[in-house]
């Protein structure tokens, strides 16, 4: 006989970085597991140092850090795990960001600018990561970015399901902020049975963030209207759009986002505008000045987790979807 067998099975290991460490826990006790303990800090430079305390040789590591702020840290130190995995010889590494850093970068709209939602791919890639699993990029093309599987998780059956419980849907109006989110609310109205409007805008392109509404397309008099985005960073598009509706006879505005980035002047936006309830989940932290009365935080920890099984035991990733529609 020529070689050796052997009788191991499969081990999953669940690793987390300093990013976002309440979602990491929730998602280790959804699948029953706890984080692999782990060494990290900061050199007085600014490097990131990472150890892990457990043997990853021959394990399926997933490991989960969402891009949030400082961001450009949390993805070096990302980087910079992986590719100790990659060193520990684990079997697989599966790399889980709830909120995908770049992806409003995803093309050039003009000369001279970078594609840098590529360039994270690419990075992830080069670290050693095999498998990218992430919630609701901002554009589905992405996913062809990264030379390997990338799971696209849907943060909809959360977020809709708390809506169509709270609100009476005879009297509801999905309303897209945009063009580029017409078919996220589509699926909303499929979801819901509830009709669709369409915010039209226009954005100044020398100018970041500063958006101009222009008209309500869709019947939105005396409706309840929830706003669907996939995210809201210094909330001056959505608040906007939540102001037309408003303006144009709507009786309340409910505004739902699966990432919160919540940046610079969102705090005040949301505080101030007459938006009655703003959802988001928790992809992101949500930063303290925005724990306002009327922004509810629901979880994803169990969407992630049923995924994280499923890509373990060579399942389907999509049929966590199929079985909601």
């Amino acid at each position: 006989m020529t070689g050796i067998k052997t009788t191991g099975e499969k081990k999953l290991m669940l690793f987390s970085g300093r990013a976002h460490p309440e979602l990491a826990e929730e998602v280790a006790h959804e699948l029953g597991v706890s984080l692999v303990p782990t060494k990290a800090f900061d050199f007085a430079n600014g490097e990131i140092y990472v150890r892990f305390q457990e043997s990853a040789r021959g394990a399926d590591c997933f490991l989960i850090q969402s891009h949030t702020t400082p961001i450009n840290k949390w993805i070096m130190e990302q980087l910079i795990m992986v590719d100790a995995l990659k060193r520990a010889s684990a079997r697989s590494i599966t790399v889980i960001v709830p909120f995908y850093g770049y992806a409003r970068q995803d093309k050039k709209h003009r000369g001279r600018e970078p594609i840098s939602a590529r360039l994270i791919a690419d990075m992830l890639k080069t670290a050693g990561a095999d498998r990218i699993l992430t919630v609701d990029l901002h554009t589905d093309q992405i996913q062809g970015f990264f030379d390997g599987p990338v799971d696209h998780l849907f943060a909809l059956p959360v977020l809709a399901d708390y809506v169509g419980a709270k609100v009476d849907k005879a009297k509801l109006t999905v309303v897209s902020p945009d063009a580029g989110r017409v078919r996220v609310a589509d699926r909303w109205c499929d979801r819901l049975g509830a009709p669709l409007a369409i915010v039209h805008k226009r954005r100044d392109p020398d100018v970041a963030n500063q958006v101009t509404v222009h008209e309500v397309v869709g019947d939105v008099r005396g409706r309840v209207c929830v706003l669907v985005d996939d995210m809201i960073d210094t909330g001056g598009t959505i608040c906007a759009a939540a102001d037309a509706l408003f303006a144009n006879g709507a009786e309340d505005v409910i505004v739902t986002a699966t990432h919160g980035v919540l940046s610079g002047p969102a705090a005040d936006r949301l505080k101030n505008s007459k938006v009655s309830e703003f959802v988001f989940t928790n992809t992101l932290p949500t930063p303290n000045e925005v724990e306002l009365d009327k922004v509810t935080v629901l979880s994803m920890a169990p969407t992630i987790a049923r995924a994280v099984q499923e890509v373990f035991e060579d399942g389907s990733v999509t049929s966590l979807f199929e079985e909601q529609a």
